[in-house]
């Protein structure tokens, strides 16, 4: 698999984060702790008919632009009693686990908080022309989505592979959501199932996120002044003369060898005094 890491030996990353009697506990755990806590006050709250905990931590995007900022990380901490929620619950559990233990726990928790906080994000950008409210857990089915990308052919529930169960669940949620005019939680399904499913094919290396290239500011230019050439010919030709010499001065020192001085001509014997005397001119320029 052409992915973005290499899925060897498991990482502390991937590692449960303690053990609790022998039980492997997770981040996935630490979430569900966290949501279970405000349900139970949520339900105690809801049970004195005190409200007012609700109006300060739900979503509104109108507050949110008017500075109440801290309702896009607030929302999700009220949670009346429902099986929908203990049904969220066991998908953060079981499917969250799963994730954390494939990717790394960073991946996971930067995966979750993604597509917790994605919802109102959205929500806020189009609360200029379309003020939405909202409160309660979101993200837990995303999770179910980003596992059936991860194991598309894993059977599950009547042994149906998890690939084919969730195209029925977002089938089935998509038309609930139309027939009871709930634009909220229509766009939350399909924006946070995008959202993991994507981040599954890009850890996968399926796909790569486009590179911005910021532009670089061009480097001055000097003129420089033009390269003094000098001519090849004026600095070989005093070499090549000088080699030329020897080479005649060495073939007249062998014929004096082989044949005596007498056997030089007048030509000759001008050019062995010419050296001769470029010779004592070379020594004493050194000396």
């Amino acid at each position: 698999m052409n992915g973005h890491r290499d899925w060897g030996a498991p990482s502390d990353e991937q590692q449960p984060l303690t053990w609790l009697k022998g039980y492997p506990i997770y981040a996935a755990h630490f979430i569900v702790v966290v949501f279970v806590a405000s349900m139970l006050v949520t339900t105690i709250l809801m049970g004195f008919q005190n409200y007012a905990l609700a109006r300060w931590i739900g979503f509104n995007s109108e507050l949110v632009l008017e500075g109440q900022v801290w309702r896009v990380l607030t929302y999700g901490f009220w949670n009346p009693p429902s099986f929908g929620f203990v049904a969220d619950m066991f998908m953060i559990v079981w499917f969250g686990r799963e994730l954390e233990k494939f990717f790394g726990r960073k991946k996971f928790l930067f995966l979750y908080g993604s597509v917790y906080l994605l919802t109102p994000l959205l929500l806020t950008a189009m609360g200029v022309f379309f003020p939405r409210a909202m409160a309660g857990e979101t993200g837990a089915f995303a999770l179910f989505i980003a596992f059936a990308t991860l194991y598309p052919n894993v059977p599950l529930i009547f042994n149906l592979l998890a690939k084919w169960l969730a195209f029925i669940l977002v089938g089935i949620f998509t038309l609930m959501a139309i027939a009871a005019q709930d634009h909220v939680g229509l766009l939350s399904l399909w924006a946070t199932s995008g959202f993991a499913f994507g981040f599954v094919r890009y850890e996968q290396g399926h796909f790569t996120l486009p590179r911005l290239r910021l532009p670089r500011k061009k480097p001055n230019l000097r003129v420089l002044p033009d390269p003094v050439v000098v001519k090849k010919t004026y600095l070989a030709a005093p070499a090549a003369k000088e080699a030329a010499t020897m080479v005649e001065v060495d073939a007249l020192l062998d014929k004096i060898a082989k044949s005596g001085i007498g056997s030089l001509t007048a030509k000759e014997r001008a050019k062995l005094e010419s050296a001769r005397e470029d010779l004592m001119k070379r020594g004493a320029g050194r000396g």
